[in-house]
């Protein structure tokens, strides 16, 4: 038996205190709660590796459907966020070749995550920032679901703006930095 790499103790810590406990996913708790969100650390030095390791959690979300969700923790690698992005688009595109598209969808995080058309030092950017890069593969069908029962699911991100730039960016850093410290030194 492996130990668990620290870095999907830290997600799975970052998931708990800030994505259900600030409600920055109205969905997430649900899985936390249920143990059905897969945590994964890949290496992305090599990106074809990373790629095919993306392939294979849709095959076994294909084959178990009682994960619900993926969370691809990149352990090493693509640390700079424009890099990151390049990934992020070969793996959608990939993703489309293998014939997943409308089966499964990315989402994206990162440490440095900055939205297009957005400030560095915007506090809105920490709805997408993670203590490592990670590639969030969801099922299409089940978000779909979850928002048909949602009472404002195009409030999410406005909420969730306005909830990060309250909390302010120092606080946000704090957090973010104190679990991969954590991570760091056990």
């Amino acid at each position: 038996m492996t130990d668990t790499p620290a870095c999907l103790n830290a997600t799975r810590d970052w998931v708990g205190s800030f994505v259900v406990a600030l409600d920055v996913c109205p969905f997430a708790g649900r899985e936390l709660a249920r143990d059905s969100i897969r945590f994964v650390a890949i290496d992305a030095r090599r990106l074809e590796d990373a790629l095919l390791r993306l392939i294979e959690e849709c095959r076994h979300l294909d084959e178990t459907p009682e994960v619900e969700t993926t969370l691809l923790v990149i352990e090493r690698g693509l640390a700079d966020f424009d890099d990151y992005l390049d990934s992020l688009a070969l793996a959608e595109a990939l993703l489309a070749d293998q014939g997943y598209e409308g089966v499964y969808q990315l989402a994206s995080f990162h440490p440095d995550y900055v939205f297009e058309d957005a400030a560095d030092d915007d506090p809105a950017n920490f709805t997408n920032r993670s203590p490592w890069p990670m590639w969030h593969l969801l099922r299409e069908a089940s978000v779909e679901r979850a928002l048909e029962h949602h009472d404002d699911p195009e409030g999410i991100p406005e909420r969730n703006i306005e909830l990060m730039r309250e909390l302010s960016r120092e606080t946000l850093a704090e957090r973010l930095a104190a679990l991969r410290d954590q991570a760091r030194h056990g």
